[in-house]
């Protein structure tokens, strides 16, 4: 089981429409499984992308 190692939640607005009707919407992270020094983790793309260039 993957463990969850980072803090991101969605981001919460509204879509407009041409008639500024507002309709509630959220951007999710974009959340991967990876595996860090032998164990699986869930963590952001971004977070992966900075882990994978350090190492």
């Amino acid at each position: 089981m993957a463990t969850k190692a980072t803090n991101k939640k969605p981001l919460f607005g509204n879509r407009r429409s041409h008639a500024l009707n507002a309709t509630k919407h959220a951007q999710k992270p974009n959340l991967q499984k990876k595996t860090i020094n032998g164990k699986q983790v869930i963590i952001s793309a971004r977070e992966a992308k900075v882990n994978k260039k350090e190492a």
